[in-house]
């Protein structure tokens, strides 16, 4: 019996950052062709100019259906959405560039639905260039969330020592401690769990952070979040057999998860649960939408305009992610 192949949608993110070349810099490698089969929605002529950037010697194949792809080696399969023109300069923020990563997303979904590819890979897009092109999301977990009818996703990191979940994430942090209670913790931590038991872990050993320092400290620090805000919901989940253990002081824990003690660490806000994996380097994280019903993975760094157009982006965190999108789509 063959082992299926699972179809990888690659969105090209923004046209005036790094998207373009990460993408086809990743497509150079055998590897990605051993795990998935790479399709690209995106604009086929910025990754021709991509393609010339970066010195490689490939080929870009436009397509109008996943049907008509080969997955051949050396030839970029792409859906084709003409949306970038040719003079289009990189590193600059484009209206444009931030309405077509949009669309290029809107096209992954809709192909996700009806079933013509297994897992959204995604580059990088701008925030600033989305909402100057139409489109007031704070990022792609909460488009994809939108896009695809879904009330409530989570943003999981991966790096190669550490899982990290968030219970809230592109809000201020007056705004997330408001937002924190105890419905929302347990959802967090239940679509975290069935992520790995479906990625082949039994029983996930769970440590979520606390809020204050020292988690609280029996009341030492802040005004009881942990106790009104956090511990119903650990309690709740130890009831029903999970093996959660928290809320701990946040800077122990991530020491502790890096060792080995916790296959995921819950982090109560967006820098809580970045700040470690981003320590552990830019190339090595990959961000992971769970709740949705399709897999999303993508890079864990931005558009980088800095060094757009010239070449010298690092593909590691998109090759991780493309491995990362091609074992959760088969196991799933």
């Amino acid at each position: 019996m063959s082992t299926y192949i699972p179809v990888i949608g690659i969105t090209m993110g923004d046209a005036a950052g790094v998207g373009p070349e990460v993408v086809v810099k990743s497509l150079t490698h055998a590897q990605v062709y051993e795990q998935c089969r790479p399709l690209v929605i995106g604009d086929a002529r910025r990754l021709e100019h991509a393609i010339v950037i970066c010195q490689l010697d490939m080929d870009v194949r436009r397509i109008a259906d996943p049907s008509q792809a080969r997955y051949e080696r050396g030839t970029i399969d792409v859906i084709d959405l003409e949306l970038i023109p040719e003079d289009l300069p990189f590193g600059e923020l484009s209206p444009l560039a931030g309405d077509a990563a949009y669309r290029y997303i809107a096209r992954a979904v809709e192909l996700a639905q009806a079933k013509q590819i297994d897992a959204i890979c995604t580059a990088p897009l701008n925030k600033e260039a989305l909402h100057a092109g139409g489109h007031k999301y704070p990022g792609h977990t909460e488009m994809l969330a939108h896009l695809t009818g879904v009330d409530e996703v989570s943003m999981m990191l991966v790096a190669p020592q550490l899982r990290v979940i968030h219970v809230t994430t592109h809000i201020g942090i007056i705004d997330a401690i408001r937002k924190i209670e105890p419905g929302l913790v347990q959802r967090t931590i239940e679509r975290g769990n069935a992520t790995l038991v479906k990625a082949g872990i039994a029983k996930p050993r769970i440590g979520v952070c606390g809020i204050n320092p020292h988690a609280g400290e029996n009341g030492l620090f802040g005004y009881g979040e942990e106790e009104e805000k956090i511990i119903p919901a650990v309690k709740l989940l130890q009831e029903r057999g999970l093996d959660v253990t928290g809320p701990l002081p946040a800077d122990t824990l991530f020491f502790r998860a890096g060792r080995g003690d916790f296959d995921l660490v819950v982090a109560m806000y967006h820098d809580q649960g970045h700040g470690p994996v981003k320590v552990l380097g830019l190339e090595a994280g990959v961000n992971v939408t769970v709740g949705l019903e399709v897999i999303r993975t993508s890079v864990d760094h931005g558009t980088a305009f800095d060094i757009a157009g010239k070449g010298v982006v690092d593909e590691g965190s998109m090759l991780e992610a493309l491995r990362q999108g091609a074992e959760l789509a088969t196991r799933r």
